[in-house]
């Protein structure tokens, strides 16, 4: 039961973990990346699409994202969509391609991206702390019921304990990494 419990924690603090890394790469740093228009739909036949699956996205340096969709037609819709999100990004196309030069970020910016990430962190571990939390109950609540003992109940809770506690080593190390990105100039 006890080891039921720890695998069941274990898999929603991985969740946590994850949707905390798919967050933090929706956030600009210096580098293009395809992941920051991952929230981007385009309106493809009355339908919100998801960006990706309507055109071939590529970096082919550092500070520039392209946007090769399948049907030209599309070039329009494509530059207002991107411009109506606010990323900060200023589209232009040629007729073929939509680019997205990446603005150098400014200092001032780059210290609002760090308070974003910190809060995305602090929203993490408390969706890490609630994990622990229901696997605490459960096992009180086995103990209680008198499906576990005593001892196994301490041991689990424990070992609850422990398993956040790397998750949370986890989280420290991910946003740590995404700070060093934000300020790197």
């Amino acid at each position: 039961m006890v080891n039921d419990v720890i695998k069941e924690l274990q898999a929603n603090l991985d969740k946590g973990i994850e949707a905390l890394k798919k967050d933090l790469g929706k956030v600009r740093t210096g580098r293009a990346s395809v992941s920051v228009l991952d929230g981007i739909r385009v309106d493809y036949y009355g339908t919100p699409t998801p960006l990706h699956q309507v055109a071939s996205l590529n970096v082919p340096d550092p500070r520039l994202i392209t946007i090769k969709p399948w049907e030209k037609s599309l070039i329009p819709e494509i530059e207002k969509t991107i411009r109506s999100a606010q990323l900060g990004l200023n589209p232009s196309s040629d007729g073929e391609i939509v680019r997205l030069p990446m603005p150098p970020l400014t200092e001032e910016r780059r210290k609002e991206l760090v308070k974003m990430v910190k809060k995305m962190a602090e929203e993490a571990k408390v969706a890490l702390r609630g994990a622990r939390r229901d696997a605490n109950e459960m096992l009180k609540e086995f103990q209680k019921d008198k499906d576990i003992t005593e001892d196994e109940e301490k041991q689990g809770l424990k070992r609850v304990q422990d398993a956040t506690d790397a998750a949370v080593v986890k989280v420290d190390d991910i946003v740590a990494r995404k700070e060093k990105e934000i300020l790197e100039v």
